[in-house]
């Protein structure tokens, strides 16, 4: 039996087998909302939703800022995007399917355009397509997510994997999410005589780390008190620390990560949606764009990447959640997983980028989000941002980043799930938890937990035990590590 934590004063629920908290005393819904969201069903409240939808949103804003950015290089005839129609699409497309996650889905999982996707798309495919190839490549690898949803066998995959690696999933995401906020804050740099340092030279320099500090300690007091909001607070109070110190020391911009903390002049904007519909489903399979191979090796790659972050993902925050039964199994699973599918294909529509669940989810349900009424309000906030876009850069990347290291310590809790004394699991754990942060990549951690599982497993004669699925996950991965030298075979570039 799986226990969820509970809000203080509130008697505390179990999961049964089916993954569905029941309550240990009788908590009927208290209007038509309640009952359709399940939330005092999953031990929730409106306030915990509606706290945790916000935190979700403020701690992956920075996407509307970000992903413009990274799809702001030319593609092969030179051309450029508009600059306000991706934030425009970006804002779109997170608002549009991470309100069908919470209606349709009732999990508490934000979608929105997904950093490996769109670098992919930006560094892979873009020189040798044009932009509106591109996106329909995206079209294309979330019809494929789909219609391997509707098979049912992004289920089977996902309920096929062992327990252990399951748990190991959560904890790899967990570090993982960890690192990416300690990197975005500055505190964690690449290069330099060591693979990683203290800062960029060894040393922490500069305000913007002082804030993250200021932000991450805050939440760590405040959790520690057992403060309603902890993550929601902190981040606020970090925010306006940071416009704070901006004002008083006059920090250039170019020392923050994102755009200064600073009040737009003008905080409404007009949306663009010049680059809706802007796709061409098949044009980077002719001639004049990758050709047939080269195109079919990069829908692989973006079918990888989207099936198995968005797995693994959901895996880490439903597992946080208390969403999930005994075996690891999240009722209603294939409703998430169809729309993840489905966020991929909208996103190329709309000129966003294929779309994915994000792990700063966990931020959410952090604060106490079960259910999809969160995601709606994070969505609902994303169509604010269609017309209020300048106020996404208020709060700054190295605050946003605090609250990404506070759900990787949480999501470490699930280290204890895993019996380290067996090493048929505890190895293969450990490569799931450590490659997910080393190599930057949620897949990798994936793949080298589910290769060395297996193998280890043969390799004692239990061959059988892993399952067909399992076997087949194997081949598949090792393809995916394999992928230089298979594209070199294929004489791909």
């Amino acid at each position: 039996m799986t226990r969820i934590p509970t809000e203080p004063g509130t008697t505390e629920r179990e999961t049964v087998e089916t993954g569905t908290p029941t309550p240990a005393a009788a908590a009927s819904p208290k209007n038509a909302l309640d009952l359709y969201f399940k939330i005092s069903a999953r031990g929730s409240t409106f306030g915990n939703e509606i706290r945790g939808g916000l935190t979700t949103f403020m701690a992956m804003a920075y996407i509307v800022l970000l992903n413009p950015l990274i799809l702001s290089g030319a593609d092969v005839t030179g051309a450029k995007l508009s600059h306000a129609q991706l934030t425009t699409s970006t804002a779109l497309a997170a608002a549009v399917v991470t309100i069908v996650m919470g209606v349709v889905g009732n999990v508490p999982l934000a979608v929105a355009a997904g950093l490996s996707v769109s670098g992919a798309v930006s560094a892979l495919v873009v020189p040798h397509t044009t932009w509106a190839q591109a996106f329909g490549l995206c079209v294309i690898y979330g019809l494929l997510i789909v219609l391997l949803v509707v098979s049912g066998l992004r289920e089977k995959i996902m309920n096929g994997i062992p327990l252990p690696l399951k748990h190991a999933i959560t904890i790899g995401i967990g570090l993982f999410v960890a690192l990416i906020g300690l990197h975005k804050a500055g505190f964690v740099m690449s290069g330099g005589p060591t693979l990683v340092s203290l800062g960029p030279f060894g040393e922490l320099t500069g305000w913007p780390v002082v804030c993250f500090a200021f932000t991450l300690l805050t939440i760590f007091v405040l959790l520690a008190r057992n403060v309603r909001g902890a993550i929601l607070i902190g981040i606020v109070a970090g925010t306006v620390f940071a416009v704070v110190v901006n004002t008083v020391a006059h920090i250039p911009t170019k020392a923050w990560g994102s755009a200064a903390p600073t009040w737009p002049g003008s905080p409404v904007s007009a949306p663009d949606f010049g680059l809706f519909g802007h796709v061409d489903l098949f044009g980077a399979f002719g001639g004049k764009g990758l050709g047939a191979i080269s195109a079919s090796v990069a829908v692989f790659t973006l079918v990888l990447a989207g099936f198995f972050d968005a797995m693994a993902t959901i895996i880490g925050v439903g597992t946080e959640a208390g969403l999930a039964d005994s075996q690891g199994r999240m009722p209603g699973l294939s409703k998430a997983l169809f729309i993840d599918g489905a966020g991929g294909a909208i996103g190329g529509l709309v000129g966003a980028s294929g779309q994915t669940v994000f792990v700063e989810s966990a931020t959410g349900v952090g604060e106490g989000a079960r259910t999809g009424l969160a995601s709606t309000v994070t969505g609902g906030m994303f169509v604010l941002m269609l017309f209020f876009s300048p106020l996404a850069g208020i709060v700054p990347v190295e605050v946003a980043a605090a609250a990404l290291v506070v759900i990787g310590s949480m999501m470490m809790s699930q280290a204890r799930h895993i019996d380290w004394a067996d090493r048929e699991v505890a190895i293969p754990a450990f490569l799931t938890c450590t490659l997910m942060p080393f190599t930057y990549s949620i897949t990798a951690g994936v793949a080298a937990g589910v290769i060395s599982y297996v193998v280890i497993k043969a390799g004692k004669g239990k061959w059988r035990e892993p399952g067909p699925l399992m076997w087949v996950l194997t081949a598949v991965f090792v393809v995916y590590f394999a992928l230089t030298p298979v594209k070199e075979w294929l004489g791909v570039h």
